[in-house]
């Protein structure tokens, strides 16, 4: 089923010159971009994309790291993309991240309890997602073909 996902690259991702490397793993793997916007992110737009959170001790330093900086945030899609793009993107914490994974290449491990520079935001699941989708970019969402949509009979 073709799903929707919102992928953020985080200040630390952006301000390491990551872009152009993370974007080029997920075009590569077949994913279409719908909509995308580099951005230094509001307070209350973080606290809402984290608000099941709230309550959560890392809540605040979070929020500050997200709106701390510019963030490049975009819509991928692609059959299966939800989980596709998540196990492309590795486990939340750097040192669990597998290499290969965009967090377990690029991702700093901490020493000691330090805030999880992690690079890279993925939606967990298909609900998530919506909501995150909405949350950033409205109605802003494209559609187009692809070649590859038009030779396959998918357009």
């Amino acid at each position: 089923m073709y799903e929707y996902s919102l992928v953020i690259i985080k200040p630390d991702g952006v301000q390491r010159r990551l872009i152009g490397e993370v974007l080029q793993r997920f075009e590569r793997s077949g994913f279409k971009i719908h909509a995308m916007r580099l951005l230094i992110p509001s307070r209350e737009l973080v606290e809402e994309h984290y608000a099941e959170h709230k309550e959560k001790p890392f809540f605040n330093d979070v929020c500050g790291y997200l709106s701390g900086g510019p963030c490049l945030a975009f819509i991928l899609g692609g059959h299966g993309a939800i989980a596709r793009i998540r196990k492309m993107v590795g486990a939340t914490t750097p040192c669990d991240a597998e290499p290969g994974t965009i967090r377990g290449d690029f991702a700093h491990i901490p020493k000691g309890d330090y805030m999880i520079y992690n690079i890279i935001h993925a939606s967990a699941n298909s609900e998530d997602a919506a909501r995150e989708c909405k949350l950033w970019f409205g109605d802003e969402v494209w559609e187009y073909d692809m070649p590859d949509d038009v030779f396959h009979g998918n357009a």
